[in-house]
């Protein structure tokens, strides 16, 4: 009963909260008619203003009334479409790193845009993750005309790019992908045996858009990483013959822990005998492309 008057009286713990934000989107709306006077190079130019205060020792916080009036006026001047207030407030729980429930047409898409932008000043990199390929290309290209207008780079990451590519993805300013491509590229990358070779940078901020069904639905079903079985005897009785010119001096036994590894020594015998027999025509054993290669060739080390 207590708790219904409390209620009553002061509002529930999202009415306070956003109550308390109304301050921060007067300020916004205040700023409105001086951005409306500025041309597009001056509009664009305030991200480099921006980052410069940030590499100064600004917190981004402090930059969240002037960076959100500015995403909305570019909005405005290359989508024509204008942040409405709810937005504003959408965008700013979003920054807080909460859950902000949106009603259908209450334009999530369009709010999302405002703590992207402030948080890509920092140069570190945000991802935007929606549910499928479509979504990832659309918003990539739509939302893409404000950050593109204002000096930032997007990227986006879809089904069946190459290496080389999502790493260019990867770099840019704002990153929009699903969560299943990121998610893989993130297994793919731990497999990788070196920092060059791996697609993705630092982690700095996301935004998830379907929340409820990346987060919970689509967490029930694990991410795996898998191959078709491949016709391997023949390859594990080739590595098996090479074995016998492989001497005592070339590995190291661990009879405590029933290990076998090749030595510096082994590793480059054992290289030298696998290009001898045109079992390894480029690179090093320990390539990520030959990564099946060395792994038939640890087995027929412990046989």
């Amino acid at each position: 009963m207590l708790g219904v008057i409390a209620k009553r009286l002061f509002g529930t713990h999202n009415d306070r909260f956003l109550k308390r934000l109304g301050p921060e989107v007067a300020a916004i709306n205040a700023l409105e008619p001086e951005l409306e006077a500025l041309s597009d190079s001056a509009l664009r130019a305030r991200t480099d203003q921006f980052r410069e205060r940030i590499r100064a020792g600004a917190d981004p916080d402090d930059l969240l009334v002037e960076a959100f009036a500015t995403v909305r006026e570019a909005s405005k001047r290359t989508l024509g479409q204008r942040h409405f207030d709810v937005q504003l407030l959408g965008g700013m729980v979003l920054h807080e790193g909460m859950i902000a429930e949106m009603k259908t047409g209450e334009g999530k898409t369009l709010a999302a845009t405002l703590p992207v932008y402030l948080n890509a000043l920092a140069g570190r990199g945000v991802h935007v993750v929606t549910v499928n390929d479509y979504l990832a290309r659309r918003d990539a290209e739509w939302m893409g005309r404000i950050y593109d207008f204002l000096g930032l780079t997007v990227g986006c990451i879809t089904h069946g790019l190459p290496d080389s590519e999502r790493r260019r993805q990867y770099a840019a300013d704002v990153t929009y992908g699903t969560n299943n491509e990121l998610g893989f590229d993130y297994l793919r990358d731990n497999m990788k045996f070196a920092l060059d070779e791996m697609v993705q940078r630092t982690f700095a901020f996301a935004i998830v858009d379907e929340v409820d069904s990346i987060l919970i639905d689509e967490a029930r079903t694990p991410l795996i990483i898998s191959g078709a079985a491949e016709q391997s005897s023949e390859l594990y009785m080739r590595c098996d013959r090479l074995m016998a010119e492989v001497r005592p001096e070339h590995y190291e036994k661990d009879e405590k822990q029933r290990s076998v590894t090749l030595n510096e020594t082994g590793q480059e015998h054992s290289e030298a005998l696998l290009r001898k027999h045109g079992l390894l025509t480029e690179g090093s054993l320990y390539d990520i492309h030959n990564i099946s290669l060395l792994h038939h060739l640890n087995q027929s080390l412990r046989a």
